[in-house]
C-alpha cells in the first residue's frame, strides 16, 4: 500500500506544471541599460565639471565686468567731449555777447536823450547776465569734466585689476581643462553612443528629468526598498514590476526612472568593455 501512494506522489510531481516568471521584455531590457548606462556617462561628465568648479562662470562673470568698464570708460570720455563743446560753444557765446557791449557802448556815445541812454544800458546789462550764465554754466561743466575724469581714472584701475584677476583665472581654467580634457571628450562621445539605442520619447523624458533634477540623476537604482534619487519607499509589487523589465517604471514621487541591480549590473559591465 505504501508503495502504491509514493507510485501517486511521484506521478502527481510530474503532472504538476511549474510556475516560472514571464521573460524580460528585450527590448525594454536594452533600453533600461542603455538609460542607466547614459546616466553613469553623463554623472562622470559631471564630476569632471564639479572638479572645475565655478571657474567657468567666474571667467565669464570678469568678461562681462571688464567690457562693462570699458562701456563706462567709453561714455564717460563721450561725455567728456559733449560737455567740453558744449563749454566752447558758451565761449563762442560770449564772444559775441562781448562784441555787442562794445557796440552798445559805442552807441552811448551818440545817444540824443537819457531815454536811449538808459535803453542801451539795460541791453549791455542784459548781455553782461547772458555772459555771467555762460561763465556760470562753463564753470559746472569744467567740475563737471574733471569729476568725469576722475571717474574714469578709477574706472581704469578697477579695470587693470580685473583683467589681471581674468588672465588668472583664465590660465587656472586651461590647466583644468587640460586635465580632464581627453577624458570628458571620451565620455562625451560615450553619451552619444548611448542616446543612439534611446527612443527620442524616453531620451526626451530623460533630459528633461535631468535638466530638473539638482544632482542631475534621472535614472535611479533601488536602494533599500526606495528610490535612489527622492528616497520615497518604493511597494513590493512595484519591486517586482521593475525586476520584471517588462516595461519602463518611474518613480510615482520625483519622477525619476527605476533600475534594479541587475540592469545596473549590465549597465557597469558594458561599459568596463
Amino acid at each position: 500500500m505504501a508503495k502504491k501512494v509514493s507510485t501517486k506522489k511521484a506521478q502527481e510531481t510530474v503532472e504538476t506544471p511549474v510556475i516560472q516568471r514571464p521573460d524580460a521584455d528585450v527590448a525594454i531590457e536594452k533600453r533600461l541599460i542603455a538609460l542607466y548606462t547614459l546616466q553613469s556617462v553623463d554623472s562622470e561628465i559631471d564630476k569632471i565639471r564639479i572638479i572645475r568648479g565655478e571657474l567657468p562662470q567666474a571667467v565669464q562673470d570678469l568678461e562681462d565686468e571688464i567690457t562693462g568698464l570699458n562701456t563706462r570708460i567709453e561714455n564717460f570720455n563721450a561725455e567728456i567731449k559733449e560737455t567740453e563743446a558744449a563749454n566752447k560753444a558758451r565761449n563762442a557765446e560770449i564772444s559775441e555777447h562781448e562784441e555787442q557791449i562794445k557796440k552798445y557802448q559805442k552807441q552811448q556815445d551818440n545817444v540824443r536823450n537819457n531815454r536811449e541812454f538808459e535803453s542801451l544800458n539795460k541791453e549791455i546789462e542784459f548781455q553782461n547776465l547772458e555772459i555771467q550764465l555762460c561763465e556760470r554754466k562753463n564753470k559746472e561743466g569744467a567740475a563737471h569734466v574733471k569729476e568725469l575724469k576722475q571717474h574714469i581714472e578709477a574706472a581704469k584701475v578697477l579695470l587693470a585689476n580685473r583683467e589681471k584677476d581674468l588672465e588668472a583665472k583664465r590660465e587656472e581654467l586651461t590647466s583644468i581643462t587640460a586635465e580632464t580634457e581627453k577624458d570628458e571628450e571620451r565620455l562625451r562621445k560615450m553619451s552619444k553612443e548611448q542616446e543612439q539605442f534611446i527612443d527620442e520619447r524616453y531620451l526626451t523624458a530623460y533630459k528633461r528629468i535631468r535638466g530638473a533634477a539638482r544632482n542631475g540623476l534621472a535614472v535611479v537604482q533601488i536602494d533599500r526598498d526606495s528610490c535612489g534619487g527622492c528616497f520615497s519607499n518604493i511597494p513590493p509589487q512595484r519591486q517586482m514590476e521593475i525586476k520584471m523589465h517588462k516595461k519602463v517604471i518611474v518613480c510615482e514621487n520625483c519622477g525619476r526612472i527605476l533600475v534594479d541591480d541587475d540592469i545596473a549590473a549590465k549597465a557597469k559591465a558594458q561599459l568596463e568593455k
